[in-house]
C-alpha cells in the first residue's frame, strides 16, 4: 500500500519525481525502482507557470537598515551590553571549501560581531 499520493509525475512508493518516458515501454523511479507503463501516461498534459514577484515585494529593495535587525534570535550574550539575544546571518565570504562567516547583531544595542565557522 503506497503512502504516497501525488500526481502522476511522481513516484507512488516513495514520493520522488519520475523520469520523463524514455524509448522503454516502462518508467522505472530511480529512487526505488518502481515500474509504470508509459500507456498510462497518455492523454495528460502538463503547464507550468513562472511568476516574478514585484521589485517593490523583492528582499533586495529592503532599507538596510531594518534588513539587519531581521532574522532568527538566538541566546548569546551580546560582549558590550551582556545582554541575551542576538540576531544572526551567514554570508560565504572566503573561498567555498572554507566555512561561512556568521554575523551577529543585538537586539538591545545594535553592536554587531562576527565569527568565523
Amino acid at each position: 500500500m503506497s503512502c504516497f499520493c501525488g500526481g502522476s509525475n511522481f513516484c507512488p512508493e516513495c514520493g520522488n519525481v519520475l523520469p520523463l518516458p524514455g524509448i522503454l515501454d516502462i518508467v522505472c523511479c530511480p529512487r526505488c525502482s518502481f515500474k509504470i507503463r508509459v500507456s498510462e501516461f497518455l492523454g495528460q498534459e502538463i503547464h507550468s507557470a513562472v511568476v516574478f514577484s514585484p521589485l517593490e515585494q523583492s528582499s533586495v529593495a529592503q532599507d538596510e537598515q531594518d534588513s539587519e535587525m531581521k532574522g532568527p534570535v538566538i541566546d548569546r550574550r551580546c560582549s558590550r551590553c551582556n545582554k541575551e539575544g542576538m540576531i544572526y546571518h551567514t554570508r560565504q565570504m572566503r573561498s567555498a571549501d572554507e566555512g561561512q562567516t556568521v554575523f551577529f547583531t543585538c537586539i538591545h544595542c545594535r553592536f554587531q560581531e562576527k565569527e568565523d565557522s
